[in-house]
């Protein structure tokens, strides 16, 4: 293999490379049509598609949790968003790889967070802070950064307020 650590750095990349050279494997007629080249092509792509997914996820956590604590700064559960924040962000740092980066859709990321805080806090009778943006205000570097904290974010987000961005 010629990049023997690709796997474990960029599975993303990984998984693409794999399947394209299954694809051209299943185009030479002196190969056996014994294996389902297509499908097993395929089941390898998902596993990139599955990591990529995974850290959507984690990042959504994390933008709710921020999104929560900066419109109700003085609910019960400020401290658990805290941590969560914490946890959910080590989670993404440690999946995310670099190849993920233009295959994420950072502005769906946002306008779930949004929507989902929005939702948990209604059922405090809590609201979404108004004027936040409309698309993502963070890069996408900024956001799976080591220092992204919860006070980095929450003093980024109130500068944002009103104003429109045009991030990454």
């Amino acid at each position: 293999m010629d990049q023997p650590s690709l796997y474990d750095d960029d599975i993303v990349t990984w998984a693409e490379q794999q399947a394209s050279t299954l694809r051209a494997l299943a185009r030479r007629p002196d190969l056996s049509n014994i294996l389902d080249w297509e499908n097993v092509a395929e089941e390898i792509e998902s596993v990139g598609r599955s990591q990529i997914s995974a850290v959507e996820q984690q990042l959504l956590q994390t933008l709710i949790h921020v999104l929560k604590y900066m419109s109700a700064p003085r609910a019960q559960s400020t401290r658990s968003w805290r941590v969560e924040v914490i946890a959910f962000h080590a989670a993404a740092r440690r999946a995310y790889a670099p190849g993920m980066r233009r295959r994420i859709d950072w502005d769906w990321i946002w306008k779930t967070a949004r929507l989902q805080a929005e939702a948990s806090l209604q059922m405090y009778d809590d609201h979404l802070v108004a004027g936040l943006p409309d698309r993502m205000p963070f890069t996408p570097d900024e956001l799976v950064a080591e220092s992204f904290t919860m006070d980095w974010a929450l003093e980024r987000l109130a500068a944002t307020l009103n104003r429109p961005t045009d991030h990454h």
